[in-house]
């Protein structure tokens, strides 16, 4: 893939990363303590197929995007999409299978996210159960989602992101 192809898929994915937590907050779900935002996820799984570089700038978009609209603990939530956007991307130029990324990057998500919300003074069940086992759930609900909407721009698009 050229870089102006990867340049411009980064751009696009990165500004979709900022425009769903800004404009899509219909897709948010908040039980108690608990909120996730869904397919918050899915330009941090595609940007994964662009390399690390791109992972991580798509990354800094959805912190971004987090920040502008909700509470600081939320957008420092979706700063872990930084890291866990490059180790995918690493993980995928290693030839390891996409569907075994998201599974392989769910921990690592969670973990990051119950990391970051330590300095908000959450509980530690919220950090372990509300944060840690609810973004383990949104990750893999997201990678769903990503899974079909990579196989939609295969089949209707010949858009081949695995050559990136």
């Amino acid at each position: 893939m050229n870089n102006i192809k990867k340049l411009t898929y980064s751009g696009l994915l990165t500004a979709l990363a900022i425009i769903i937590p800004t404009a899509f907050g219909f897709l948010k779900i908040q039980l108690g303590p608990f909120s996730a935002t869904l397919a918050s996820h899915v330009p941090m799984f595609l940007s994964m197929f662009l390399g690390p570089v791109p992972a991580v700038m798509v990354g800094i978009g959805s912190a971004l995007g987090f920040l502008i609209t909700s509470p600081a603990v939320i957008a420092a939530r979706a700063s872990s999409h930084i890291l866990v956007g490059f180790f995918g991307a690493i993980m995928l130029k290693r030839g390891i299978s996409f569907k075994k990324v998201i599974v392989l990057t769910a921990p690592v998500h969670a973990v990051l996210e119950a990391i970051f919300v330590i300095p908000f003074g959450f509980t530690m069940f919220k950090v372990l159960v509300v944060v840690g086992i609810g973004t383990l759930i949104h990750h893999m609900v997201d990678g769903i989602i990503s899974l079909t909407v990579l196989s939609i721009l295969f089949r209707t698009l010949k858009v081949n992101l695995r050559k990136a």
